[in-house]
């Protein structure tokens, strides 16, 4: 219990640090030198951003309770560099985009922040295919994982030094040179800048494949963990395609929205994680997997039916109007009509194949209790009930106690 306590306290010293760096973006923000007139931000801004932030902080904190409440989990190391790494990046892209842009000249150190933006920001998509290898005993056991998880590490660490050291203009500042840039390293900078890049997003391919592995050899407790798992990987799916449907449609007011979504999509993995590694009990995953199933199927088959419906009526509609505001109309109407039958019938497809005995369940209670209307003998009847009793409850032995008026039990 000892031995723990020091790294207890410094993962709490880590969040509290992370706090610190909230509260500094927060105070430049707010008392910061203004930009010039006319400059737009090449990050992400507004609401966007400070949800970016408390994803970044969620990182942080469910770290710490790993390392408190499952110590030797190396998720919670993991999570805590990712959102101390995170936040540091974020404070830097505000100190560099102000500084390099001020009305009032150039700050110190900004061109120095712009880079370590670059280097402190990236790891954290490599971390998310590490957490999924590691997930949920914060272990690697096997030899195909440990390769997989050298990979991860390879691709954060050469993102990192690249980076770093490439010479040149910097990544979202390209009006700055990197003043820590090595004229002679430059090919070698941008071949780790690449690998980096190629590493990390086949970290997290490599880390959803054994999730998925995992899960189906998987039984009672590891198996309801990874269920948490799955629901983060569903909702940050459907957020996903519901952004990536929005682009093929002309929604260019609603980019604020869609970043915005794309940062809660981040905040799920960790809570995601938190709570299938400590409280996991008090919930029924099952009900939020079944749910996000269902929407995230509906809301992908919507989104389809209304872009396909757009393009079909203004292609229609063309030689008689010019505007789209038919198509437009005509689309939402149809979409409305299909919502209601679509999500029967897609509940009834996810039950089929996800839950299929809560469906044969569903099923026989359903026939029961329409044979239930036409059914006049007692003997009959008490027969039907034994038998639904068995198919859906599937007990070891059914009695069947009847009162009657003439004799007081049967």
């Amino acid at each position: 219990m000892t031995s723990g306590r020091p790294s207890r306290v410094a993962a709490w010293l880590v969040v509290g640090l992370c706090v610190m760096l909230i509260v500094a973006t927060v105070v430049l923000q707010v008392v910061g030198p203004r930009a010039v007139a006319g400059h737009q931000p090449a990050g992400l801004t507004g609401p966007a951003s400070w949800i970016l932030v408390l994803a970044y902080l969620a990182y942080a904190v469910v770290g710490a309770l790993i390392v408190s409440r499952a110590p030797g989990n190396g998720i919670g190391p993991l999570f805590l560099g990712s959102g101390l790494l995170g936040l540091l990046g974020e404070l830097s892209y505000q100190y560099a985009d102000q500084g390099l842009h001020a009305s009032s000249g150039v700050l110190p150190g900004a061109a120095e922040a712009a880079v370590l933006q670059n280097v402190a920001s990236p790891p954290t998509i490599g971390a998310l295919g590490l957490a999924l290898l590691l997930f949920p005993d914060g272990r690697l056991p096997t030899r195909r994982l440990r390769c997989a998880g050298g990979l991860a590490l390879l691709g954060m660490a050469s993102i990192m030094i690249g980076y770093a050291v490439q010479p040149g203009p910097i990544e979202f500042f390209r009006g700055t040179r990197n003043p820590w840039g090595v004229a002679s390293l430059d090919m070698v900078a941008g071949a780790l800048v690449l690998i980096g890049w190629a590493l990390m997003p086949l970290g997290v391919l490599l880390g959803g494949a054994a999730t998925v592995r995992r899960f189906r050899r998987s039984t009672g407790l590891a198996r309801q963990q990874l269920k948490w798992v799955a629901f983060a990987g569903a909702v940050a799916g459907v957020l996903f395609l519901a952004n990536l449907a929005s682009w093929l449609v002309d929604l260019s007011s609603i980019d604020g929205l869609r970043d915005a979504l794309l940062c809660v999509a981040m905040a799920s993995f960790p809570a995601a994680v938190g709570i299938a590694i400590l409280r996991y009990r008090l919930y029924d995953i099952d009900v939020f997997v079944n749910r996000a199933l269902v929407y995230g199927s509906l809301t992908v088959l919507l989104a389809a039916s209304y872009i396909g419906g757009v393009l079909v009526l203004q292609l229609a509609l063309r030689p008689l109007t010019r505007s789209s505001d038919l198509a437009v109309a005509g689309s939402t109407l149809a979409v409305a009509a299909l919502f209601r039958p679509a999500r029967e019938r897609i509940r009834g497809l996810v039950d089929r194949r996800f839950y299929r005995s809560r469906y044969d369940a569903t099923r026989t209670l359903a026939q029961f209790t329409a044979h239930l209307r036409d059914q006049l003998d007692a003997d009959a009847l008490a027969d039907d009930i034994c038998r639904v009793v068995e198919d859906t409850v599937q007990p070891t032995h059914v009695t069947l106690w009847v009162a009657t008026a003439e004799r007081g039990a049967q």
